[in-house]
């Protein structure tokens, strides 16, 4: 009995090892079998992998611009006949228009009678005829030409009625009338000052008196600017037509909606005559005056003229039957 056990037990252990055995190599065999799988894999380039033959795709900034020469120069205008001092630019078309350079040289033959800028703007300076060129820079054998005819300066003569001055819309003074401060009138005008201060403490100065032909022309081409010359003309004289030129008209304290209605307004249409000055553009008067209602413009005529026309109620202009229309 003892020898069939340990028979039995030696044949167990036998076939255990052999499983062992064989199960080991299975395992072995499976490893071969995958390395040999992945061992034995081929990449494959596809087609995007390979890669392409460079373009020839040459950007515009790196290709050789063609450049292209003006052939033919053309203006707005060719000729123009201005009044000294007057301006005018005409328009410069190169051509073709998709010239490389259209850079202008400009140049007068007679400076004496017409300037021009390096932008083309021709001044007249003097009465007589002179041409203006401008050339291509790119070719200055390449030209066009510009007529001016400036004329003989216009001789204004200033225009009178009992002793005082006309200036408006239809009578104006002379560009190169310069006189000042008209002394007679800033005495009277301060005066009035003193004794408004003094009656009823009021605070009066002068925002704007004496202008020249220049300072004017600026101001009013200003407003033209920035309101059109139709509105502009009814709150700004037109250089050479303001009263301010002749040195005897003032804006006081405020040239603006901001002075009507005040006690200062107010005193001085009440008493502003006995000290020589008139209310100048009285309000619903703008189609016979020429402007529109300014209660702080005051002129200067003497207290006997002022007396007079402040006793009317009418303006300097219906007084003596004048008119005030620009004649263009």
């Amino acid at each position: 009995m003892k020898k069939i056990f340990c028979f039995a037990a030696a044949f167990v252990i036998a076939f255990t090892l052999t499983s062992c055995k064989t199960a080991e190599n299975e395992d072995d065999a499976s490893s071969a079998v995958e390395t040999h799988s992945v061992s034995s894999k081929t990449v494959i380039p596809t087609v995007e992998s390979i890669p392409d033959e460079p373009l020839d795709t040459e950007s515009e900034e790196e290709q050789e611009k063609i450049y292209v020469g003006v052939e033919e120069i053309k203006l707005s205008a060719y000729e123009k006949t201005l009044n000294i001092g007057q301006r005018f630019m005409p328009i410069v078309t190169m051509l073709p228009e998709n010239a490389s350079n259209k850079a202008e040289i400009w140049e007068s033959d007679n400076t004496a009678v017409a300037t021009v800028n390096k932008y083309g703007n021709i001044t007249a300076i003097g009465e007589g005829s002179c041409t203006v060129t401008v050339k291509s820079a790119d070719k200055p054998e390449l030209s066009a030409v510009f007529k001016v005819t400036v004329n003989a300066p216009v001789k204004v003569e200033m225009t009178y009625r009992d002793g005082i001055l006309i200036v408006n819309k239809s009578y104006p003074l002379p560009s190169d009338y310069n006189p000042g401060v008209n002394g007679e009138a800033k005495e009277a005008l301060n005066r009035m000052f003193a004794d408004a201060k003094a009656e009823r403490n009021l605070n009066m100065w002068v925002c704007s008196g004496f202008r020249s032909y220049n300072v004017q022309k600026n101001l009013y081409n200003k407003y033209v600017k920035r309101d059109g010359a139709q509105n502009a003309d009814r709150y700004s004289a037109r250089p050479g037509y303001s009263e301010h030129q002749t040195g005897l008209a003032f804006d006081i304290n405020y040239a603006d909606s901001r002075f009507e209605g005040t006690e200062q307004a107010i005193w001085l249409a009440e008493n502003a005559y006995k000290y020589g000055f008139i209310l100048r553009y009285p309000e619903g008067k703008e189609h016979i005056t020429g402007y529109m209602y300014e209660p702080w413009h005051y002129r200067y005529i003497g207290v006997e003229n002022a007396a007079k026309i402040y006793s009317s109620g009418l303006t300097l202009e219906e007084y003596f039957g004048l008119t005030s229309v620009y004649s263009e």
